[in-house]
């Protein structure tokens, strides 16, 4: 079975002014842990390393870099973590899954920023060690919110380094979809956009590390958010805190 790598994006600050470029693949992506494709050896890695929630870590307890190319499909992400620790706690993919060491991916397919919080304007991927991919959606009739699992946007796949047991590559194929997307609750058939050269997106990486609490000790991510209310962890409300990327050939 084919699969694709799923790449990440470092980001800017958020008020860049100029979005960061993303080269196109004319490679055939596999996504299977290994990013033995050429391009990611054409490609300069970027850093995770801004705090989000709790101090920075440690490095030998986490730290964190990536790598992005796309094409008409896909955007692809290669993530390479250093972790001490991998905690999966909730072994329901909807239930506190942020409280899990997991993968964050915050897309904005047009890079018009705003809120998102319970509506589909941006999208913040949660992906989990057991590759389960989940987002918040919109509320129901009685407001309550709503958890989706959604397998299909993201195809990713990450594994331990042989020589270092600590650190592991994740790669992502990830789909791109519009705010028309709609519940799967709702019966529509979503279809992601066709990426082209010029097409600009919001987007940011971040990681949950938890080494065993009840809850994450550190949240990082690959832009310098402003806090509002000395509150950082804007990125699930607000698109506004994403970089900018643009793709071209």
């Amino acid at each position: 079975m084919i699969q694709f790598i799923f790449l990440v994006f470092l980001g800017m600050t958020s008020n860049s002014l100029l979005a960061k470029n993303v080269f196109k693949t004319n490679e055939l992506m596999v996504i299977d842990g290994i990013a033995s494709e050429k391009i990611w050896y054409q490609l300069e890695w970027n850093p995770i390393n801004q705090p989000i929630i709790g101090p920075l870590p440690d490095a030998k307890d986490f730290s964190g870099r990536y790598k992005l190319t796309w094409d008409q499909n896909f955007i692809y992400i290669l993530v390479e973590i250093v972790d001490d620790k991998l905690f999966d706690g909730h072994p329901i993919p909807t239930d506190f899954y942020w409280d899990d060491d997991c993968l964050e991916i915050f897309i904005d397919e047009d890079a018009s920023g705003g809120n998102h919080q319970f509506n589909f304007n941006a999208f913040a991927y949660h992906l989990g060690l057991d590759n389960q991919v989940v987002d918040i959606g919109e509320k129901d009739r009685f407001g309550n919110v709503q958890f989706l699992v959604l397998n299909d946007h993201a195809i990713n796949r990450w594994r331990r380094s042989r020589t270092e047991p600590s650190k592991i590559l994740w790669e992502v194929a990830l789909a791109v979809y519009d705010d028309q997307f709609q519940s799967p609750a709702s019966g529509k058939t979503n279809q992601p956009v066709q990426l082209k050269s010029g097409k600009e997106l919001g987007l940011m990486i971040a990681y949950c590390d938890n080494d065993g609490s009840s809850t994450r000790e550190s949240f990082i991510g690959s832009i310098d958010i402003q806090a509002v209310n000395g509150d950082k962890n804007r990125g699930y409300i607000d698109a506004d805190v994403f970089g900018q990327i643009k793709l071209v050939e």
